[in-house]
């Protein structure tokens, strides 16, 4: 059971790990701008309420991006608040795309089978298999670079016979630890490194406090999300990004 404080825990969380380059507070909502197009850290987060109008603050964060030269966007929820909000939005012509799912599970304390490294810092075998193939050199600094901002973050780098096979992060906060950046190198799929990296980085968090795990995932990528779901995680709530076409 997923309550409203256990989501704006994921989602302050979700921003600890994956810093904007900049973060406006605007009456219960969290207005964040950055580099690149992660849109985690490119998005309106709704919270609360707040005491103004929706209107006043659609208004406002729609200034926020244009004074950032991007284009708005709203990570909502069935939690956002205020009621009201989808249809204020539908009004302007926003529409919900790239729904993603939100999945928690307990950490564990079980140790993987094989040996995953552990660094403050992600290093270079762990960066080349981050980035997906197709991605500009210039986006990949970007996403680089928000990633390694992340608050009280540990980098799992998963070797066999010298090559980096599989690889994932973790942040901490409030008693979660957040899960980001899991990459499987594409001809080692199938054979539970990525299952390893996750029991690594679940067993650490363990170690350092956390309780509980959270990711997220987009629902198109079922492959994923199946994974996940044979791991132990639970979809307990989905957001989507509101943009103009």
């Amino acid at each position: 059971m997923i309550t409203a404080g256990d989501v704006e825990a994921i989602e302050r969380a979700t921003l600890r790990a994956l810093p904007p380059r900049v973060l406006e507070v605007d009456d219960g909502w969290l207005l964040c701008a950055n580099d690149g197009v992660v849109s985690r850290a490119n998005s309106v987060l709704p919270l609360a309420a707040g005491a103004d109008a929706v209107e006043a603050k659609l208004d406002r964060a729609i200034a926020f991006y244009r004074r950032q030269s991007l284009t708005p966007a709203f990570r909502v929820s069935p939690f956002s608040r205020p009621k009201g909000l989808t249809d204020a939005l539908a009004a302007r012509g926003f529409t919900p795309d790239m729904t993603t799912l939100v999945m928690t599970m307990p950490t564990e304390a079980r140790e993987p089978s094989v040996r995953v490294a552990l660094t403050a810092t992600p290093d270079a075998s762990w960066r080349a298999l981050f980035i997906a193939p197709g991605v500009s050199d210039a986006e990949a600094g970007l996403r680089l670079a928000t990633l390694s901002r992340g608050q009280d973050t540990r980098f799992a780098n998963l070797q066999i016979d010298g090559e980096t096979v599989a690889i994932g992060a973790a942040s901490l906060s409030d008693g979660w630890v957040g899960v980001h950046g899991m990459r499987t190198l594409a001809v080692r799929r199938g054979r539970g490194y990525g299952a390893a990296v996750l029991a690594r980085l679940l067993a650490d968090a363990r170690e350092r406090g956390a309780a509980r795990a959270f990711l997220q995932v987009e629902q198109d990528n079922t492959g994923a999300v199946r994974l996940y779901a044979r791991l132990g995680f639970q979809t307990v709530y989905a957001y989507d990004y509101w943009r103009r076409p």
